[in-house]
């Protein structure tokens, strides 16, 4: 299997797929592909799985490609404007937040929706109770909207973001929300009540612009 990301307003993923290569994709985002390439819509982590998936705001299944034929090609596009970057899940397991999942393609990718580890980053923290978890022998395809920045953080190292702004994180990562200071921030600041707070080490992608309401989103994913 081999990718190359294409484009410069909305990037595109092309993908080179040889016969018994697999890949999973967010519903949505298959462009195009030669004949050579079968999909279906599959459930990872059968009903339960589904269930939370569907809680996540990513919808109840994803497209599962096979290729049958040597050299076949598929693009995939987030139908967003934004870039995407690929994650080695050889540094570990990803969480991707609502919307930022676009593929990913191994011999052993376990996909998983997980629960936050806290409370209060759940209910508040903007990136949802549910976040999609990647972990095995791959590669996984993140969207972000507008542009990346990329961020490693050291072990204690703690970063503030605001709401919207987070497109993914290593599974190591402590993930907590801490309130605005201040009546008037929060009235007039724009940024709510709550950020997130990010504590490494690990791996941190923000996205320059906000992310789509879930509705939105919803009606991208085809839920």
């Amino acid at each position: 299997m081999e990718y190359r990301i294409e484009g410069d307003l909305a990037q595109l993923a092309r993908l080179t797929m040889n016969k018994g290569d697999v890949c999973w994709a967010s519903k949505g985002t298959l462009m195009s592909f030669t004949p050579g390439i079968d999909w279906v819509i599959k459930m990872p982590g059968g009903i339960e799985g589904a269930a939370r998936r569907l809680l996540s705001g990513e919808g109840l299944g994803l497209t599962y490609l096979t290729c049958n034929q040597p050299e076949q090609k598929v693009l995939l596009a987030a139908n967003d404007a934004g870039k995407m970057i690929a994650w080695n899940l050889d540094q570990g397991p990803v969480l991707t937040t609502r919307g930022s999942f676009v593929a990913t393609f191994g011999q052993n990718v376990n996909i998983d929706v997980v629960v936050a580890r806290r409370a209060g980053a759940a209910l508040f923290g903007g990136a949802g109770l549910f976040l999609q978890k990647v972990s095995g022998d791959g590669i996984v395809l993140i969207h972000g909207s507008g542009d990346f920045v990329e961020q490693d953080l050291q072990s204690g190292e703690s970063i503030l973001v605001s709401t919207g702004n987070l497109a993914a994180l290593a599974d190591e990562v402590d993930y907590d929300i801490q309130s605005v200071a201040g009546c008037r921030r929060m009235i007039f600041g724009g940024e709510g009540i709550f950020m997130t707070k990010l504590t490494g080490p690990g791996r941190v992608l923000l996205q320059s612009m906000k992310r789509k309401s879930q509705s939105s989103q919803s009606q991208r994913h085809g839920s």
